[in-house]
């Protein structure tokens, strides 16, 4: 199985840190959304998109690369993202961009999340919320994550 992990990976290097570990589980690269080529894509069984999330939505970066992506039949995908907080459920930025990758052609087979350390403006007033974070438990549920991903793709 051939597979890419599009990352970005801003504030604290929370994300980073998660994909570079599931790159690992899935002997896949990991690329900032500018270093990666479009119709390179297209050459992966499985691609990853990771990002932090800033204002109750993920990254720029990583939202306007999978815009750009022309419509074409494609292979699976996964979405990831850090956060200091869990997602709302009035701003579903993973189900919103599952959505956006499968319109290009991506068949989004699952998500992951995980508490990394935010110090976004009122909470660094405090020290910042969940210090620390990824921990050695989110990266190992994220190692799990990815090797089960692997498994059900490659047997699918």
């Amino acid at each position: 199985m051939k597979a890419i992990i599009v990352c970005a990976s801003v504030s604290h290097g929370n994300t980073r840190r998660i994909a570079e570990v599931m790159g690992e589980a899935l002997q896949a690269r990991v690329v900032d959304p500018d270093r990666v080529d479009a119709g390179e894509l297209a050459t992966y069984d499985l691609v990853g998109f990771g990002s932090g999330v800033r204002y109750m939505d993920l990254y720029p970066e990583l939202r306007e690369f999978v815009a750009s992506l022309s419509a074409q039949q494609r292979g699976k995908a996964f979405v990831f993202a850090t956060s200091g907080l869990a997602e709302p459920p009035f701003r579903r930025y993973l189900h919103s961009l599952s959505r956006t990758l499968e319109q290009k052609g991506f068949d989004v087979v699952d998500t992951f999340t995980c508490r990394g350390y935010d110090t976004w403006l009122p909470l660094r007033l405090v020290g910042g919320l969940h210090k620390g974070h990824p921990d050695d438990n989110d990266l190992q549920a994220a190692r799990s994550f990815a090797e089960n991903l692997r498994a059900r793709v490659e047997t699918a």
